[in-house]
């Protein structure tokens, strides 16, 4: 191997390099420097903050995002066994169907847990 074969990888990274930092340095370098009270206070909404910016969230908020990234996922894998059910025969039908069963299920215990109740 010489490095004739990993000279246009390497001359990639060095352009990309280049095009990424590039641009913050001469900004970093040309840009204004001008601070002042206002500039540098915290923004929230035109008053000063009045609470943490890190206070606790409830627990079903990340139940509810959890099982939205969930049933999400596997409703877009439900697509491509559509797409290929006439290829995939009986057997890749009622494999689909049990992964549709086992969803419901699961869907259907998370209603019943109180999973999706929002108060």
């Amino acid at each position: 191997m010489s490095i004739d074969q990993y000279l246009p990888v390497l001359i990639f990274i060095l352009i990309g390099l280049v095009t990424g930092v590039a641009p913050q340095i001469i900004g970093y370098i040309l840009g204004p420097n001008r601070p002042y009270a206002a500039k540098n206070s915290a923004y929230e909404c035109g008053f000063e903050a009045f609470g943490d910016a890190r206070m606790k969230f409830d627990v079903r908020y990340y139940l509810i995002a959890i099982l939205f990234i969930l049933f999400d996922l596997e409703t877009a894998l439900l697509f491509p066994w559509a797409a290929a059910l006439k290829d995939l025969g009986l057997l890749g039908f009622l494999i689909g169907l049990e992964i549709v069963f086992v969803l419901t299920i699961g869907f259907v215990y998370a209603w019943i847990k109180g999973a999706l109740e929002w108060e």
